[in-house]
């Protein structure tokens, strides 16, 4: 099949620092690493700006950008910076090498939203035998499988610290997996893909986990570059919004008192986002009240179910302390044959249709392309 690029020119660039690159014949010059000439199709340019500014103009500023951080994973001078504030790259037009790679890898540019249950294999409900996590566990037990059946060498996870900002941890063995900071859902950005071009750079065979816009932001990072198809396990979470750090955590101590340092674990059940403090008590408040903090590149994502993924987990669709998952690829297969083999989990049957229903939900809160305020007014 033709590729819709091939007509175009391709760019040959010369990373300036830090780049993706071949790992097995990179060298080091003073701690900087000497990056191979890459090459991909040049995209177009809308504006009269280097590529950054583009990407500024057409996903950024327009409200569009998911915070997935691939464009700063991606970015040959490291000029793009992410963490717990929106897409940035400070001094872009005397830094910016106009490569275009950033937009080559934004999930965001010229966006069609994803949406609906994506094509599947399987769809079990299951809860790990060994590993204490959100629900059901699933995640971590898929994670530990894989790293035990060599399909992965190491995996990219976010964990925690104590007042619940997110830190990316990279895990080689499942004992690992037993720490309680690292397993259970955070709802705030952490930098995933940044620490998977590392891994990728360093392994033959990585897996990670993350949002539904992380994993499309892989999938065309693997279109891109070559390295990128070392990424052998892509665990796609349920996903309805995500946060920055900084605004839930004055959210909840705001408007329900609720103080992250004193929290064990924090959920979304029924409409409701739950924080379970380590006294014991619990504190919900409806998800809808949470609006004014959404980021706006949340609010035209439809992708609930991770589409791209090998294998999505959620919540929904299971019964209470079980994991949905819902098998997409061969890979995956073969990981959750493994399982049952070995006796690692408990299996139930799920509610795809509740699934179906929290896809659906999605597409109507989050329209495509976005309603005008005065549209919204007049529901």
């Amino acid at each position: 099949m033709r590729s819709p690029d091939s007509d175009r020119p391709v760019h040959r660039m010369r990373a300036l620092r830090e780049a993706v690159s071949d790992a097995d014949s990179h060298s080091r010059r003073g701690g900087r690493m000497i990056a191979r000439e890459w090459q991909f199709a040049l995209p177009e340019k809308k504006h009269k700006k280097k590529y950054f500014g583009n990407l500024k103009a057409e996903v950024i500023d327009a409200g569009l950008c998911c915070h997935c951080a691939a464009c700063a994973s991606i970015c040959p001078v490291n000029g793009i910076t992410a963490g717990d504030a929106p897409i940035d790259f400070p001094n872009w037009v005397k830094e910016c090498v106009d490569c275009g790679a950033c937009i080559k890898v934004c999930p965001r540019w010229e966006y069609t939203p994803k949406n609906g249950l994506g094509e599947y294999i399987e769809v079990v409900a299951a809860r790990s035998k060994r590993f204490v996590g959100q629900d059901g566990a699933m995640v971590t037990e898929f994670t530990a499988s894989a790293l035990e059946m060599g399909i992965i060498e190491r995996a990219i996870f976010v964990a925690r610290d104590s007042n619940w900002r997110t830190r990316v941890v990279t895990i080689k063995t499942p004992e690992q997996l037993y720490d309680r900071k690292i397993t259970g859902t955070k709802y705030s950005y952490a930098d995933v893909l940044p620490a998977l071009k590392e891994a990728v750079l360093k392994s033959e065979a990585v897996g990670f986990v993350g949002t539904p816009c992380m994993v499309s932001a892989v999938r065309k990072m693997q279109q891109a570059f070559k390295k990128f198809e070392r990424v052998k396990l892509a665990i796609g979470l349920f996903c309805t919004e995500n946060f920055y750090h900084h605004d839930l955590y004055k959210f909840l101590l705001e408007k329900a008192n609720a103080d992250l340092r004193n929290a064990v674990k924090t959920d979304i059940k029924k409409g409701k986002f739950i924080v379970e403090m380590k006294d014991g008590s619990k504190v919900r408040i409806p998800v809808k009240d949470f609006e004014e903090i959404i980021p706006s590149g949340c609010k035209v994502c439809q992708d609930f179910a991770a589409v791209e993924s090998d294998v999505s987990v959620g919540s929904v669709g299971s019964p209470n302390r079980f994991s949905t998952v819902m098998v997409r690829t061969e890979v995956a297969k073969q990981i959750l044959d493994y399982i049952r083999e070995k006796d690692y989990a408990e299996f139930g049957e799920a509610k795809l249709d509740i699934v179906q229903k929290l896809c659906d939900h999605k597409m109507k809160i989050h329209p495509w392309p976005p309603k005008k305020k005065e549209e919204k007014s007049e529901e």
